[in-house]
């Protein structure tokens, strides 16, 4: 069973995570904690439907979570360290975020968010249908995976766990959305839009009193700031990027640390790490001893790595690598000098590694499956290896213009040739690496070599390599997808006369792209929550409002010339528009224009709609239309490159 560890916590002794699977007789996603000694296998800790979230008091006695229950929205719960019944803490309409302990061990801060009377449920016998109209009057209004969002902000409570009755507190009135809460002292820490005003790409730091009180601003950013951590001599370390106006896309995310002061004089951070190399992953930067850990994003991988003490701008080589050396970070903690991560692969989804620690070896349930890691040693593996699964070749090539290119490929058992599936990912500042990707081994199982880009405008190649396609999308990046591509067919197991192209969101931008432009090097397209025409996602788009102008500029013509619809006249071979109907991102009026343009024109066209989903449907969406995904995706290939 495909199961995977999510968040950590770590205090003393105690190691928990949160352990997630797919059930596809319920269609939903199942999970408990689970706890991991030093030396032994892991043990069940929670046996809720989905628990998530742990995390432990700074004096160790509790664990607070979120649980789902029944399919209902996740709530708070707490729980002795030594085990217990769990108990609920909060029952809020729209459920509860993520607990932060206060340093008392007694008062937990979380994120909800807070429905306007009448409305998603609170008033009893009136459905979606039979709710007042929306009074909508600004750019953000909704979001994907969310819906819309100005009539239920994200709020910041506080609640005494211990309480006989616990009764959560709001400290913020719901003005404009606030994350990622904070301590420090009697404040918390948060990010929220500069001036608190919903309209503004920028984030700063603000201090809310615990007891209640106007926020007050600390930190002013050089464009965002998010993700606070404090330390114990007043300053705060955070994570930011810096840009103008509306120009907030291919950006590094650096570390940055601030002087922290209350008096509503708000501090200007120091950057910790430099702005072109280093482009950290959106992960809770930790400080340990000898300055602060972050996960970065280096070709391909997603690396932990150390930004020392005494940083300032600090470039990459600078950072040593604590874990993920040709692999993808995607938690971590550190106490008292122990440091854990959950570590994925390209054949499994993730283990959980402790760090500078001697190998281990183990078979039982919840213990490593594989000695020692670069860096370190698993420690538990909820998954096992993975049957049928295929490692990833590194290659290489030169683009036109002599631009190195980098990517991957993976190739099925067998000697070949095999058909060729050229998957784009989405973004386009994202990266495809050396993390598991279920679709890559879900196609290598099914006879398919399958080849991953990071053509110009990806991440984990510094900030110039991302902002190389800003007004020019649709010219380098293009160049450099098909010169891997060729790189990839030169090798024996590739068939060059049996190629597919496939993408999603930016990667099915792509994908249309090069059906118009290139039509000729493939068979057939699969091209899904695709961006095809920029001057509709502006209005459309939960962030078409700036997006589309920051990557295309403000004239329409040139817009226009950057749209695959636009270039539709030139497609000519089998197509598949794919898509969600609850997509906010890209919206299906932009598949919709894109199926009705190409079967006007004749072009043998299918349209995929997936009900009740969103742009995450290859990632988070229902199990059962996860599978049925795959199923119609195999079947499109089956039928037009036959493996």
């Amino acid at each position: 069973m495909l199961r995977a560890p999510g968040t950590l916590a770590l205090h003393d002794d105690l190691l928990l995570t949160d352990v997630a699977h797919p059930d596809l007789e319920a269609d939903a996603y199942r999970g408990s904690l689970w706890r991991i000694p030093q030396d032994g296998p892991a043990v069940r800790f929670t046996h809720g439907d989905h628990d998530t979230a742990p995390q432990i008091s700074p004096d160790g006695a509790w664990v607070a979570f979120l649980r789902a229950s029944g399919g209902g929205k996740p709530q708070l719960h707490v729980m002795p360290t030594g085990g217990g019944e769990p108990r609920p803490i909060t029952d809020l309409p729209l459920g509860a975020g993520a607990p932060v302990w206060a340093p008392d061990s007694r008062r937990i801060a979380f994120v909800a968010r807070a429905p306007e009377p009448g409305r998603y449920g609170t008033e009893e016998g009136v459905g979606a249908a039979a709710e007042a109209p929306r009074r909508i009057t600004g750019f953000r209004y909704r979001g994907d995976g969310i819906g819309f969002v100005m009539d239920r902000p994200q709020v910041l409570y506080v609640v005494n766990a211990l309480a006989d009755l616990p009764q959560p507190v709001a400290l913020t009135d719901g003005r404009c959305g606030v994350e990622a809460p904070c301590w420090h002292g009697e404040h918390l820490l948060v990010s929220a839009p500069r001036g608190l005003d919903p309209e503004s790409l920028n984030t700063d730091l603000y201090a809310v009193p615990a007891g209640g009180g106007e926020p007050i601003p600390v930190v002013r950013s050089d464009g965002s700031a998010t993700l606070p951590a404090v330390l114990p001599d007043g300053h705060v370390l955070y994570l930011g990027t810096e840009f103008t106006g509306i120009h907030a896309v291919a950006r590094a995310t650096g570390l940055y640390r601030a002087p922290l002061a209350v008096d509503g004089d708000p501090a200007t951070g120091t950057r910790l790490t430099e702005e072109e190399s280093v482009d950290c992953e959106a992960l809770p930067p930790v400080p340990v001893e000898d300055g602060a850990l972050v996960a970065v994003r280096v070709r391909g991988a997603v690396e932990l790595r150390l930004v020392p003490r005494d940083s300032a701008g600090a470039p990459l080589e600078k950072l040593p690598v604590v874990l993920g050396e040709r692999a993808s970070v995607k938690a971590f903690a550190s106490y008292g000098g122990r440091t854990v991560a959950v570590v994925s692969s390209p054949e499994h989804p993730g283990q959980v590694v402790e760090a500078g620690r001697g190998a281990e070896t183990g078979s039982e349930a919840g213990r490593p499956g594989h000695t020692a890691v670069p860096g370190g040693r698993v420690i538990a593996d909820f998954c096992g290896p993975l049957p049928g699964t295929r490692p990833l070749r590194e290659i290489t090539a030169t683009a036109p213009d002599g631009h190195p290119v980098h990517g991957w490929l993976a190739v099925p058992e067998g000697q070949g040739p095999h058909p060729v599936l050229l998957n784009v990912h989405g973004g386009p500042f994202h990266q495809h690496g050396w993390g598991f990707l279920d679709e890559t081994q879900v196609y290598a199982a099914a006879g398919y070599a399958v080849v991953l880009p990071n053509p110009r405008g990806s991440a984990g190649y510094g900030q110039a390599h991302g902002q190389a396609v800003v007004g020019a999308l649709g010219t380098v990046d293009a160049d450099d997808v098909l010169a891997l591509l060729d790189a990839a067919l030169a090798e024996p197991e590739c068939d060059p006369e049996r190629v597919g192209v496939m993408g999603g969101s930016y990667g099915g931008f792509m994908t249309s792209w090069l059906a118009a432009h290139r039509g000729s090097r493939f068979k057939a397209a699969w091209s899904e929550r695709a961006v095809n025409a920029w001057d509709s996602f502006t209005g459309s788009s939960d962030i078409g409002w700036f997006f589309a102008e920051a990557y295309c500029g403000p004239d329409a013509e040139t817009q226009r010339a950057m749209s695959p619809l636009y270039h539709a006249d030139r497609i000519t071979l089998p197509f598949a528009v794919v898509h969600s109907e609850e997509d906010w991102r890209c919206p299906v009026e932009q598949a919709q224009r894109m199926f009705v343009a190409l079967r006007r024109n004749g072009v043998p066209v299918e349209f995929l709609l997936f009900p009740g989903e969103g742009h995450e449907l290859t990632r988070s969406g229902r199990p059962r239309h996860r599978l049925q995904r795959f199923e119609a995706v195999l079947e499109w290939w089956s039928r037009h490159l036959a493996p």
